[in-house]
């Protein structure tokens, strides 16, 4: 279907912002217990973790994962994103 890879990209979103928040609230955070913690499996963790370490979300130490200040700024501004979003989906369903 059309919009099957629109979706595949929101649930990869969500795990990404769902192991961001887990490391914010608990880092310095390794793996296995982030996978505890949110329920993921840990190979999902571990490319979740990469995908945010190349974002500069989170940076690697010798204790686990933690979120440096961009980590929080993002996440302070991502409202502002969700809401472009929405209005986008709103524009694209005034299509249909």
């Amino acid at each position: 279907m059309l919009t099957d890879r629109v979706e595949a990209e929101l649930e990869l979103l969500e795990r990404h912002i769902i192991i961001l928040n887990a490391v914010i609230r608990k880092g310095p955070i390794g793996i296995m217990k982030l996978s505890e913690e949110t329920g993921i499996p840990n190979h999902r963790v571990r490319y979740s973790l990469r995908v945010l370490e190349q974002e500069r979300l989170i940076a690697p130490s010798t204790q686990g994962a933690v979120a440096p200040e961009e980590a929080r700024k993002f996440m302070g501004d991502f409202d502002t994103c969700i809401v472009h979003l929405r209005k986008k989906i709103d524009d694209i369903n005034s299509l249909a």
